[in-house]
Formats: structure tokens, sequence, C-alpha cells
């Protein structure tokens, strides 16, 4: 069964300029031969050409399009990933040190306060020190009431046990070979009998606090004839 025509926009516009009007004198007849009329074989033509006007205008995009190199598509892929590889590892090597820095930071905050704690009672101790020279210097003197004796002596101890607990360490010194780091020489004598620098006598006890020097000792010293 033949397809029937449907005469598109253009066809029906083409159609009526060139139809006669009706009644209008000199119109030609149509004719009744089995050829096609003017206008319809005008406008298919007219849809032929527009049909491949199309199809050669898509051929040809799509011929631009697939004139692009692919080979240069993928050498930029490959820049961008190396690019993007540098930044990565130079992001990471930024984090890495700064990681680092922090950790070391942290550590000398905690050392720093770890210090103040631990010698926070550093002057405190040092002004108490001619307190407990006095109590010594005191306990020497002899007394003919035994009961003040005994309670100073318990006093002192009693101080001095609740300073060491906070780190204070008496330094010994008679008898024991001079040393300038914890040992300050006010007096020496001269003995042949008694090794060279040995310490003689103890003016004024030296402390030690936690490890560290307070106070040095002062100290007479025995020294070789010349």
């Amino acid at each position: 069964m033949k397809k029937r025509f449907r005469p598109s926009s253009t066809w029906a516009r083409l159609s009526k300029a060139y139809r006669p009007r009706r009644g209008e004198k000199g119109a030609p007849e149509p004719e009744t031969t089995g050829s096609k009329p003017y206008t319809e074989n005008m406008d298919t033509k007219s849809i032929d050409e527009h049909e491949t006007e199309n199809g050669s205008a898509q051929s040809g995009d799509g011929a631009a399009g697939g004139s692009t190199d692919p080979l240069a598509n993928l050498d930029a892929v490959v820049a961008e990933r190396d690019r993007l590889v540098v930044e990565r590892a130079d992001l990471q090597d930024r984090l890495l040190r700064r990681q680092a820095e922090f950790d070391n930071f942290r550590r000398r905050a905690e050392r720093e306060r770890a210090d103040v704690l631990e010698y926070a009672n550093t002057e405190t101790v040092r002004a108490l020190l001619p307190i407990l020279d006095d109590f010594e210097r005191a306990l020497k003197v002899d007394t003919a009431d035994k009961e003040y004796a005994r309670g100073m002596e318990l006093i002192y101890q009693r101080l001095s046990d609740s300073l060491k607990k906070l780190g204070l360490e008496p330094i010994n010194s008679t008898g024991e070979p001079f040393d300038p780091n914890i040992h300050h020489a006010v007096d020496s004598v001269e003995m042949d009998d008694v090794a060279d620098h040995t310490i003689l006598e103890e003016y004024q006890r030296g402390y030690n606090f936690r490890g560290k020097l307070l106070r040095p000792a002062m100290v007479k010293v025995a020294v070789k004839k010349t």
C-alpha cells in the first residue's frame, strides 16, 4: 500500500501561492494525466535537498570532531598527573616537617614545665639556708640548760628533715679532697702530715638541691710546704 504524502508547511505555502483562485478567468485547468503536480515535485525536491544539506553538515561536524589528536589529550593528562604528583610530594614533605617541629616544641615545653615544677622551690630553700646556719652555730655553743638545747636541736632537726624532703642535700666536706666545683676555699694551711688539698675544716656547709649545686661549702684547705 502506497504511503500517503503529507505536505509540509513549506509545500503548503508554495501550493497556496501557485493555486489559482476559484472563479478567476484564464486559470489553467489541472492536468488529468498521471504525472504529479509541479508543486508536489518541487516540494519533494526541496525536502530532499534539505535532508542532503543536513546530512552533509552532520558529516562535516563529525569529521571536524574526529580530527582532534588523541595523543595531545594524553600528553595533557600525563602532564597534569605529574604536576599533581609533585604537588602532593611537596605537601607531604611540608606536613612531615611541621609535625616534627610541633613534636620538638611539645617535648621542649614539657621539659621546661617539669624543670619549673622541680626547681620551683629553689629560691625558697635558698632563703632558708641562713636559718639552718644559725641553728648549727647555736647548737655548737655549750649551755647549762639541757632542755633548751634539746628543744633547739629538735626544731633544727625537724626543719632540716622538711627541707630534705623537698630535695635539699648537704655536702660533706671535712676530710674530703678539695673540689673547686662544690668547695670555696677561704683559708689554707701548710702541712706535711696531710695530703695536699685536703679539706681540714668546714666554715659553712654547702648544699645541693635536687642534684644541682645550691651553695658551695666554705672550707679551710691543707697545702704542701714549699
